[in-house]
Order: structure tokens, then C-alpha cells, then sequence
């Protein structure tokens, strides 16, 4: 049994990994990690840590076994300055690997200022081009993920936080014009919408900073709302905490969520916009575990043992 270890990944430059994505590179035949790359050793005012970032990659050549960091995605900048790139969505389609990644323009020490989700593709993961900024609901908008429709066409939910930080969706035949259909995901504020056909039913899980929350639909229009998982600590290093803003992948009738945490974080510690913010605070881990249905409820029991191996595509 390939049991993966914990964590399954680190930043080995800032320690900031962060909501992780995994594609698999066809080019090189290997498994991707691509991560936002927080800034958490850096000591810098308010959250300014967490912007100015650029997109980390790892990458495993032997099923998730081990994993060797590559750098940061080259070529994403596409204004003049430093500026911040948070959260990738990545997908192959029709030879090119699409990317819809949040940006920030600038490094902001607060949560001020304009979020755009921008298209980009690429033939092989590291030469990019900057196809542009997708208009939507409003221009507070992150935390895209993307998947074909059972009728046809691609859906993408994504964060809206000038509307409630509720998950919206746009609609688009081609993957590059997108039509906004309104709010998918209302009820209290989220974010990372992760959506994943598993089993005979799509699943979403949104990052509600309780643990992620759970949803389930029979046709990836009507969602309803199943419970947590992730919401209590873990035994494993780096995972005594709730897990944060996750990937899904589907390999066969098995599901492995990739998720972050921040370790050494305690319950209710805040700092202000005017504070350095300490490391401990900061740093995080990437980690997986293993979905499973009890009785149609989706479970993650993070302490089991489990095989990790994700085969070639």
C-alpha cells in the first residue's frame, strides 16, 4: 500500500502552499501540484504575505509517491509591477490546458481593491498566454473551478464577495465566452467552490473556514446541502486543524481531496492590517485523504490508511 505522507507537500522557499490543484501533464508524464505560493516567512504589514504571489508547482513522476518542487509558473505576469496570483483552476481541453486564475492587481496589505478571474491557456503547462479577464458577476470575484455540463458546454462557480461571498456560475460553450446565470451557492459566506462527478452524483465542497461544506445534486443545477467534512482535527503532522479551500480527483470509483492547513494556527487568532502577522500563524501544508459514500453521504476520514496512487491519464 502506497500510504502518502503527511504533509503531502511544503513550499520549500516561503511555506505558504495553499489551494492546491492537480493536472496531469501530458508532456512530461507526470502528475502537477500547482498552488497559490503564500509569502508565510516573509515578515511584511497586514496580509501582504498573501499577496504579490506567484503560482508554485510540484511535481511526482511516480503516482504521488514523492514530490519534487519545480519553481513558480513563469509568464503569468501580464500588467506592469508586481501583482498577485491566487487559486488556479486548470483543465485540458481540445489540446491546451486552460487556466482561470484569481488576480489582484498590486500587493494590498488589506483586503481592499478590485479581484478579477483571468483565462489563460497554455500547450504544455509553462509557456502561457494571457487570453483575458473574464467579465462576471461583479469585480470582487475569485476561487474559479470549471466542468462540462451533462447537457453540454462548461460551468464555472466561483466566489463573488460583492455578493455575499456566495459561489456564482457563468456558463460558456467554448471556454471563453462566459454568460453569468446568478448565485448557485447562497446561505452563509464561502469560498473555493470545488466541484466533481463522483458515483452517480456531482458533489460540491465549498470552504466555509469550518471545514468544507458539502453538497450534492443529480444535475449540477440543484444543490443540496449534506453536512462537513474536514471540520475536525486530524492525527496526522500538520493535520491537527480543519482542512481548507480543496481539489478533487476522481481516479476510477476512488476520490482523493487534496486540501490545506494551517498547522500551527489556533482557533480564533486574528491580527490586524497594521500588525506583521507571526509565521506561526502563517505557514501551511498541503494534504490529502480519501473520499468515501456511507448510505449517499460523502465522508473523509483523514486518519485511515489508504492507498495514494494516481495513475497515468
Amino acid at each position: 500500500m502506497n500510504i502518502p505522507p503527511a504533509p503531502l507537500f511544503r513550499d520549500p522557499i516561503y511555506d505558504g502552499a495553499a489551494d492546491p490543484a492537480l493536472i496531469w501533464n501530458r508532456q512530461e508524464r507526470a502528475w502537477w501540484l500547482i498552488y497559490t505560493s503564500r509569502r508565510a516567512n516573509v515578515a511584511c504589514q497586514g496580509v501582504a504575505w498573501v499577496h504579490g504571489t506567484d503560482l508554485g508547482v510540484a511535481s511526482s513522476a511516480d503516482g504521488g509517491r514523492s514530490w519534487r518542487y519545480r519553481g513558480a509558473l513563469p509568464g503569468l505576469e501580464f500588467e506592469p509591477g508586481r501583482n498577485t496570483f491566487w487559486a488556479p483552476e486548470v483543465i485540458w481541453h481540445a489540446g491546451l490546458y486552460h487556466m482561470y486564475v484569481s488576480y489582484v492587481p498590486g500587493v494590498p496589505h488589506d483586503w481592499s481593491g478590485p479581484r478579477a478571474i483571468v483565462h489563460m491557456t497554455s500547450p504544455d503547462l509553462w509557456a502561457w498566454r494571457h487570453e483575458r479577464a473574464l467579465e462576471l458577476s461583479s469585480d470582487r470575484v475569485i476561487d474559479a473551478c470549471v466542468a462540462q455540463l451533462p447537457g453540454g458546454g462548461w460551468r464555472m462557480w466561483y466566489k463573488d464577495e460583492a455578493h455575499g461571498s456566495h459561489s456564482y456560475a457563468a456558463d460558456s460553450p467554448d471556454l471563453r465566452a462566459w454568460a453569468v446565470r446568478g448565485p448557485a451557492i447562497a446561505g452563509g459566506a464561502h469560498e473555493g467552490p470545488n466541484v466533481f462527478q463522483w458515483r452517480g452524483s456531482y458533489w460540491m465542497i465549498t470552504d466555509a473556514w469550518q471545514g468544507l461544506a458539502v453538497h450534492r445534486s443529480d444535475d449540477a443545477e440543484r444543490w443540496e446541502r449534506q453536512g462537513s467534512i474536514l471540520d475536525q482535527p486530524g492525527a496526522r503532522p500538520d493535520d491537527g486543524v480543519i482542512g481548507g479551500h480543496a481539489d478533487v480527483e476522481v481516479v476510477g470509483d476512488r476520490a482523493f481531496v487534496v486540501y490545506f492547513t494551517h498547522p500551527d494556527r489556533r482557533p480564533g487568532e486574528r491580527y490586524g492590517m497594521d500588525e506583521v502577522h507571526p509565521y506561526s500563524s502563517k505557514r501551511s501544508s498541503i494534504q490529502v485523504a480519501e473520499l468515501t459514500l456511507d448510505g449517499g453521504t460523502l465522508r473523509c476520514d483523514r486518519d485511515r490508511p489508504f492507498d495514494f496512487t494516481l495513475p497515468p491519464l
